[in-house]
């Protein structure tokens, strides 16, 4: 594995587990310097597990749904680096999976703060550093589940992404601002340890369905007919971030076996 991130300081949000821990650990393993940030204390144990002899990760809570939470949490970052050069907006992620006319109006807008707002305040939170520095890069991930079945409200976050991701490509290039997205298709990962809804009932045999339904439609849709790994969606992101991806923007790539979404 290259070193083709050192010297970068790198933001990447949701780092406590899943894709956003994985990303952490290659960009560190390509000697990047990181400041993690999640909602979960887990980001601390992240940050501590990667450090060396000359580098160590930040660990910081912050709530990405909330833009004061966001801010707090950037006006820190720069008050002790002074430039940010790559921001991962990696927080997001289905909570139910159900026909579109189950969902209440409460789920519906939990779906749209969890996988849109914290792209959109973790975008308005770096691009004042970046502009100020004239450069950087921003990795959004998405999802090709912007076409799928039983997660319309989370379709449509990760749509509001996309779009988010293009329309900052172009408004941003004039300050050397690189602005991309990868759409993740589904991808195998260990049982989350802070699960995404605090419901404690088990799920019944018709959400047990549901969700099977999703299962089998991602493998139906994807040419591969597998799950990605997490290997594979932080091997995206992270070239994407890099220096040789310097004449990529608008670009939302999918990370999905051939599924397009």
């Amino acid at each position: 594995m290259t070193l083709r991130l050192i010297d970068k300081t790198i933001v990447i949000t949701g780092a406590a587990q899943g894709i956003g821990k994985r990303v952490a650990e290659r960009a560190f393993a390509q000697g990047a310097t990181l400041f993690l940030l999640d909602r979960s204390p887990l980001v601390f144990d992240v940050a501590e597990q990667l450090c060396d002899g000359q580098r160590h990760s930040v660990g910081m809570l912050a709530d990405l749904e909330q833009w004061s939470s966001t801010y707090h949490a950037f006006e820190k970052i720069v008050q002790q680096t002074e430039r940010i050069d790559i921001l991962i907006n990696n927080v997001g992620g289905t909570i139910w999976a159900m026909p579109y006319a189950e969902y209440t109006e409460d789920q519906i807008e939990a779906e749209i703060r969890r996988s849109l707002f914290p792209c959109l305040w973790g975008c308005r939170a770096v691009l004042p550093t970046m502009i100020k520095q004239g450069s950087g890069a921003i990795v959004n991930v998405s999802s090709v589940a912007t076409r799928g079945v039983h997660r319309v409200p989370y379709s449509a976050a990760k749509g509001g992404v996309n779009a988010l991701t293009q329309s900052l490509a172009f408004e941003y290039a004039p300050y050397g601002i690189r602005v991309n997205a990868t759409a993740p298709g589904g991808t195998e990962a260990p049982e989350r340890k802070i699960p995404r809804h605090t419901d404690p009932s088990q799920p019944t045999e018709q959400q047990q369905a549901w969700y099977q339904r999703v299962i089998d439609q991602t493998c139906e849709t994807s040419l591969m007919h597998r799950y990605g790994t997490l290997d594979e969606q932080a091997a995206a992101i992270l070239f994407l971030a890099s220096d040789e991806a310097s004449y990529i923007t608008g670009t939302v790539l999918p990370v999905a076996g051939g599924d397009l979404g």
